[in-house]
């Protein structure tokens, strides 16, 4: 063999543009870089051969005239030049001949031959090149060009060519110096200058011997989690060309790095970052830590790989699922208010209500209570089972999460995040990150740690993502917001120990994460305080294209209630423009606002105008009483109808308008309850009632399930089949439902 079997090079990786940006030690600590010959310029070649074999081409691997010319030095007592050939001086390297001795000088001369006799001259001569020492621990040209000059060796200039050629001879005495110079290695260079000088004709300087190398160059080592994963992924792999986009890996860490130092009294000491271009899945930027050699903040860790709490940074999923249901549209309103799921009693960041609020201000904002809410009401596979196909990695069976999962109840890595952001941002597909050029995105080795899924969810359409990213949209005069056009969403974990914000800007993704690898938290680390400005702050100097998309085709944007977020009717003063999917989205003429008739004696409200006396006409808000309930909690007043008349005309007409509507379970879905499933064991029964009904009562066919206050569910525990449900006020109204339910084990 022509290397040496357990001959290791340095692995390396490039940017995307094919630069070195990353060069590791070999295991047996050498800077050893294979450098095909077509890859040496031809000066090096040239200057080389001058030096050391100018018969190389026309030898058998031993030169008889050069070997005699130094055994009659050696008689004669004087140095006349080696006689070794460059096959001779490779062959010394690659079976680790001691060449001082007969012997010795006979077996380098017989090894030499028969490299001849199985080898061509450029695989011999490129082997040498590979091998030589170059001083320190630094072999071979392709490795010493860089080291030592700051360049690929097909780079280099006749006068760098020159200076490197005389290291092999001595490789220890001439090795370059950082930051002074060597002066043996000055001479020997400055004595094959002249003579190269002279031979080519080429005029004389007078500084021509004061050029030395003076290598002042750090040894390649951009991204090192990047290089370190990938070279772990395939140890063979010698040269790996990456997606990292340099100028923009750099503008990431230099962000990072000025954002730290502002914040370091805060203790926010490390930070992480990942950006990527959703079409195509590329990774352009990935810091793994603010300082990989970092002791202090355990910088060696990967944290776009580590798996912590996203906090509330899921939730948007939450919304497109939704919307993509007909559950919601973004002027929907949701229920913000104390609401328990069997044991399980979610809570907000601040810990208080704020009643009924529009969807997208809810999601904005950030509130749990409607996100928990909205997560029960999905139809399977739900929010887990679209997490699972989109390739976040549950160690745990869905049960385990149980309706915790959107508040950061799993834990997801940076990977996974970005990844699924830019589903959102992109087509709605879940492909995993590509982080090398010459693979596919959705490959094991690339993916996210894609699994295969049991579940078998449908990709979010167009609409679903478009509005989601909307909702993401700061409302405008938000003081935070540095760019408008940013979409975005940040996340706290439980106990403040990690802080999120991620953030699509056009066809791009960016992911922070702020926190300690050794997960101890800090109230500092509160998302919108810490992490939303560093988001803003890396896109504010990273200048990404614009990129404005149109709406989808399956959009529309229609004149809304400002207060119900339904189609107004003439009695909505307040209106405001908003989207929706047709067909699928939940909207219907607005029944807050209606026109009552006042008799302003008695200040009661009157059913029918009977034409016997003046009555006052005027716009009342007539709430579900579960909503205005809500809004009583959270203290904001609402303008309540007055009582109506105690006739019985006045009745008459309030029941016939005042008809419950089954609001859970919806009418012809199939809802699957599982029996190991805490959270999926039963169904919550509610309706919308009219604002004199205290009680509802249930049924299923004469059976009676029980009763309930119109804000609290009843939870009902079905059984398998097609059942017709039925809702009965305490006014005697009523409404009907069928449902199918399918029990699993």
């Amino acid at each position: 063999m022509l290397y040496p079997m357990s001959l290791p090079f340095s692995q390396t990786l490039n940017d995307r543009e094919g630069k070195l940006i990353h060069l590791a030690l070999t295991p047996d600590s050498k800077y050893r870089l294979h450098t095909p010959l077509a890859e040496v310029g031809n000066e090096v070649i040239e200057v080389t051969l001058a030096l050391e074999d100018r018969h190389f081409r026309s030898h058998l691997g031993v030169n008889p005239l050069s070997v005699l010319r130094a055994i009659g030095g050696v008689v004669a007592g004087t140095r006349q030049g080696g006689g070794s050939t460059i096959t001779m001086q490779y062959a010394r390297l690659r079976y680790g001949l001691r060449t001082r001795s007969f012997v010795g000088k006979l077996q380098q001369m017989l090894r030499a031959l028969q490299l001849e006799r199985h080898y061509s001259k450029d695989a011999i001569l490129e082997a040498y090149f590979n091998l030589a020492p170059y001083g320190g621990n630094v072999e071979g040209i392709g490795a010493a060009s860089v080291l030592w000059c700051g360049k690929p060796a097909k780079e280099l200039s006749l006068r760098e060519a020159v200076a490197l050629a005389v290291l092999p001879q001595s490789p220890t005495r001439r090795r370059p110096k950082v930051g002074s110079e060597n002066a043996a290695a000055n001479q020997a260079a400055y004595r094959l200058w002249q003579r190269l000088a002279a031979e080519r004709g080429l005029p004389s300087h007078a500084l021509d011997a004061g050029f030395a190398l003076r290598p002042d160059v750090e040894v390649p080592r951009e991204v090192p989690h990047l290089a370190r994963r990938l070279f772990n992924q395939e140890p063979q792999g010698l040269t790996q060309r990456s997606t990292i986009d340099l100028a923009k890996q750099h503008t990431l860490e230099q962000a990072m790095a000025s954002y730290l130092a502002q914040r370091r009294e805060m203790g926010i000491a490390n930070a992480c970052a990942l950006l990527v271009h959703a079409p195509t899945r590329e990774v352009l930027g990935y810091v793994g830590s603010a300082g990989f050699l970092n002791a202090s903040i355990l910088g060696q860790v990967d944290g776009v790989m580590a798996r912590r709490s996203p906090g509330s940074a899921l939730k948007p999923f939450v919304y497109a699922l939704a919307m993509d249901q007909g559950l919601i549209h973004p002027r929907t309103l949701v229920r913000d208010g104390r609401v328990s799921f069997g044991d399980y009693n979610p809570e907000n960041f601040d810990r208080e209500f704020t009643g009924p609020i529009p969807a997208a201000d809810a999601l904005f904002r950030s509130r749990n209570i409607p996100a928990v809410t909205l997560t029960q009401r999905l139809a399977p596979p739900g929010l887990y089972g679209f997490l699972n196909s989109a390739g976040v990695a549950f160690p745990k069976p869905e049960s385990f999460y149980g309706l915790a999962l959107p508040l950061g109840g799993a834990e997801v890595s940076m990977e996974e995040l970005a990844g699924l952001y830019c589903l959102l941002a992109d087509d709605g597909k879940p492909t995993g990150l590509k982080m090398k050029m010459d693979t596919v995105a959705n490959t094991k080795a690339e993916s996210s740690r894609l699994q295969p899924s049991a579940f078998n969810t449908r990709p979010l359409s167009p609409a679903a993502r478009f509005l989601t990213r909307e909702m993401l949209r700061a409302p405008t005069g938000f003081e935070s917001v540095v760019d408008p056009e940013v979409t975005w969403k940040t996340g706290t974990s439980h106990g403040f120990r990690d802080a999120w914000a991620a953030g699509m800007r056009g066809e791009y993704v960016l992911v922070v994460w702020i926190g300690n690898f050794s997960g101890k938290g800090n109230a500092a680390f509160v998302a919108r305080d810490s992490a939303a400005p560093l988001l803003f702050a890396v896109l504010d100097q990273l200048h990404l294209p614009r990129h404005v998309a149109p709406p989808p085709a399956g959009v529309s944007k229609i004149e809304l209630c400002a207060m119900s977020g339904e189609i107004p009717t003439g009695h909505c003063e307040h209106r405001v423009q908003g989207w929706f999917i047709p067909g699928v989205s939940p909207i219907a003429p607005c029944q807050i606002h209606r026109e009552v008739l006042i008799d302003p004696a008695t200040h009661l409200r009157v059913a029918r105008d009977d034409g016997q006396r003046a009555l006052l006409r005027e716009v009342y808000e007539f709430w579900p009483p579960d909503m205005l309930e809500l809004y009583r909690q959270a203290g904001v007043p609402r303008r309540e109808p007055p009582p109506l008349e105690g006739n019985a005309m006045a009745q008459a007409a309030a029941s016939a308008v005042g008809s419950p509507r089954i609001v859970s379970p919806v009418a012809a879905r199939t809802y699957v309850l599982s029996a190991s499933d805490r959270e999926r064991q039963t169904i919550p029964l509610r309706a919308d009632v009219a604002a004199d009904v205290s009680r509802v009562f249930w049924f299923v066919g004469k059976q009676c399930l029980g009763s309930s206050s119109p804000q609290e569910p009843l939870l009902w525990q079905a059984k398998a089949g097609t059942t017709r449900l039925q809702v009965v006020d305490d006014h005697g109204r009523s409404a009907i439902c069928e449902v199918r339910v399918e029990r699993v084990e």
